[in-house]
């Protein structure tokens, strides 16, 4: 797996950047078109950059951006011919580090809060309440699928981390106003369900198995929330995200803001106030996890960066005398 990068370079800045990603090992197929860039006036350069170098790049891409130059990044799942690829380790291999221009680049695109993130929000709440109230766990999972909160929560989290106020201040208030309007949405259909006489008959007679695993927060539901966090910010750095892991994700969240608009709707204020708890709860362990998560990834990768140069930095100091040496005769 590699990253492919395509950059437009201001004319008098070209000649630095090719050579800072010739000097790069794991940068492959350096392509320069000279002038190619239309409207921008500029020089299009496109290479290969393997998750091990990635980050080394990016860091000097940040700096030269800010003169001028654009950065687009395309991951690539797999190259044909690419024998590099193959690990030589039979069950485990080296871990890779996060390229974090990409992990946080990531987070931000996803924290997008356009009127589809409420309204995914509002639609998962009332399929969690159909599942609720008909004792259904696949319309539970089905309800989890559809929620898109945890890229708000990742977006809280990475601004908790760079301790940056306006992406958390953003979150929060769409987190807020997503789950209110899931709540509201389905607090007016269990009304809706209650007094048009079509309440399923074993959720009338207080039979509600899947409500109760929800209103009644405990040990074990902080324990999930931890795992699903860690689960979380894991996938994101190791660019493993996927929709099984979201769903693992909002199992904490989405069927507890659908489980207090409908026990509302039906006076169940104890199971209201208990789901309420279940999904403050959750979102605050959620958010606690992320921001921790990417901090101790940060400083667990930086030492390792730094422990590799120190090892390597002897060997080649050691070569220096010796070259001196030989100039001088």
């Amino acid at each position: 797996m590699t990253y492919h990068v395509r950059v437009v370079s201001p004319p008098d800045r070209t000649d630095d950047l090719l050579e800072t990603l010739a000097a790069e090992a794991g940068v492959s197929n350096l392509l320069v078109f000279r002038g190619a860039a239309q409207g921008l006036d500029g020089d299009a350069v496109q290479f290969d950059v393997r998750p091990r170098s990635a980050n080394s790049v990016f860091r000097h891409l940040q700096a030269v951006r800010h003169d001028g130059s654009t950065v687009a990044v395309d991951y690539v799942d797999a190259t044909l011919g690419d024998r590099a690829t193959a690990s030589k380790h039979f069950l485990v291999q080296r871990d890779i580090p996060p390229v974090w221009e990409v992990v946080e680049a990531r987070i931000r695109s996803d924290a997008v809060y356009a009127p589809s993130f409420y309204i995914l929000l509002a639609i998962a709440g009332l399929i969690g309440a159909v599942g609720i109230l008909t004792n259904s766990q696949i319309l539970i999972v089905g309800a989890m699928v559809v929620g898109p909160e945890y890229n708000a929560i990742m977006g809280v989290a990475l601004g908790i981390d760079q301790r940056a106020r306006r992406p958390i201040i953003r979150g929060l208030l769409a987190l807020l106003a997503g789950f209110s309007a899931a709540i509201v949405v389905t607090l007016l259909f269990a009304l809706t369900i209650r007094w048009s006489g079509h309440t399923p008959k074993a959720y009338s007679l207080g039979v509600r198995p899947v409500s109760s695993l929800i209103d009644n927060p405990n040990l074990f539901s902080v324990v999930v929330a931890v795992l699903a966090g860690i689960v979380g910010v894991v996938s994101l750095t190791e660019a493993r995200a996927s929709a099984l892991i979201g769903v693992f994700i909002s199992v904490t969240t989405i069927p507890a803001a659908a489980d207090i608009g409908l026990s509302a709707g039906y006076a169940s204020w104890s199971e209201a106030r208990g789901s309420a708890f279940q999904l403050l709860l959750n979102v605050i362990v959620l958010i606690a996890i992320g921001a921790l998560g990417l901090r101790v990834q940060r400083i667990i990768w930086g030492a390792r960066e730094r422990a590799e140069a120190s090892r390597t930095a002897p060997g080649a100091a050691t070569h220096l005398p010796r070259q001196r040496g030989s100039g001088d005769g």
